[in-house]
């Protein structure tokens, strides 16, 4: 049980995985949703460390381990929380509506994405909104969307962007990941692309399966790995099936949170499929990296990588396949993001200089951005 914090500090509860700047003497509980990919989980175990180190008491509750209120109000209740943040509209503030002690709520892209087409979940999500003291949107775009399924809630509504922080492990063996996943340890001709993602269907990872199986046959080197828990069961059978039909595109086991970042250092690129996003944090961690990254041309997406300059965003999958495998990397990658991340092209050993490489505008228009 909780004890309570110094005259400075206070307990928080908290339904999470973002963060939000909180005032000083406050004991709060997070309610998070499970988490979808390993970043998710640190993310909260950072979270704690900043409250705690501001004085405050924090403890991080899986809001999938409740079904009702009625027992968040049992647990504020015995442990005397001063305050509660939850992350997930629906999945985590569901739990708090009829909360006796102050909470805000963080969105997380699939509550004002996904959820909001869900009569009952919109009625839900109404209703946390009207109690909850603030809420906390990733973008402006996120915002715009939650204020125009809730206009009353507009005023309460905050733009904070997500914060991210890698730490990749000095000590991975990437060749014996490699060879875990039966990939080739010639990392001079790999091209490893990376899909991490919650297996679920709205993080669409078979999107890109069939396309990168057939780039695969073109050029051996080129290599997709999927990594991510298996949120959905059903779904993750699913997906363990087709990619044993996929040659070159590989289920990765899941590796703890720093090795994870020391694999993206070392992949050729990192991929998102995503159906919907509120703010990738793969994405964001791969950009610290200075990791190229490709990503599904959606508004979440959108919000963070600027086209032609800080990613590349696609419409279809066939935009993998426009040209050759080498000079698709060496168009899009070497001319749009690598000189911007610091990569040296060289480094790729693809025998295409930048001057004798097309740019990124001679795409085909259906397979950029805006397609």
């Amino acid at each position: 049980m909780p004890t309570r914090g110094t005259a400075s500090g206070g307990s928080v509860l908290v339904l999470t995985s973002p963060d939000a700047l909180l005032p000083p003497g406050i004991f709060m509980v997070s309610l998070r949703p499970p988490c979808e990919h390993v970043t998710m989980k640190t993310h909260s175990a950072i979270h704690r460390s900043h409250l705690h180190a501001a004085g405050h008491i924090c403890v991080l509750k899986d809001a999938f381990m409740y079904e009702s209120p009625a027992e968040i109000a049992n647990l504020t209740s015995t442990d005397k929380f001063d305050a509660a943040l939850a992350i997930h509209l629906y999945k985590g503030g569901r739990l708090l509506q009829g909360s006796r002690i102050p909470f805000g709520i963080i969105f997380g892209g699939t509550d004002v994405n996904e959820d909001v087409k869900s009569e009952e979940k919109r009625r839900v999500m109404g209703a946390v909104l009207e109690e909850a003291r603030f809420a906390v949107a990733f973008t402006v775009e996120m915002k715009e969307l939650a204020a125009a399924e809730w206009p009353e809630a507009r005023k309460k509504i905050y733009v904070q962007t997500q914060g991210i922080k890698t730490t990749p492990s000095e000590t991975f063996d990437w060749y014996r990941f490699l060879e875990r996943a039966d990939i080739p340890t010639d990392t001079d001709r790999l091209h490893l692309f990376l899909l991490i993602c919650g297996l679920r269907r709205v993080k669409d990872p078979l999107y890109l399966v069939e396309v990168f199986s057939d780039w695969h046959r073109k050029d051996p080197s080129v290599h997709l790995g999927i990594i991510g828990p298996a949120v959905d069961p059903l779904f993750t059978s699913e997906v363990k099936e087709k990619v044993k039909r996929a040659p070159g595109v590989h289920l990765l086991q899941e590796l703890p949170q720093d090795d994870l970042h020391a694999a993206m250092k070392r992949c050729f690129a990192l991929v998102n499929s995503s159906i919907s996003e509120g703010m990738s944090a793969a994405i964001l961690e791969a950009m610290d990296l200075d990791v190229p990254v490709l990503a599904r041309n959606i508004p979440g997406n959108a919000a963070i990588i600027k086209h032609k300059e800080t990613g590349l965003l696609f419409s279809n999958p066939q935009f993998f396949l426009r040209f050759s495998p080498k000079s698709w990397m060496s168009v899009c990658l070497s001319e749009a993001l690598l000189p911007l991340l610091g990569l040296q092209f060289s480094e790729l050993g693809l025998g295409v200089s930048l001057a004798e490489g097309l740019c990124c505008s001679d795409l085909p228009a259906t397979c950029c951005a805006g397609a």
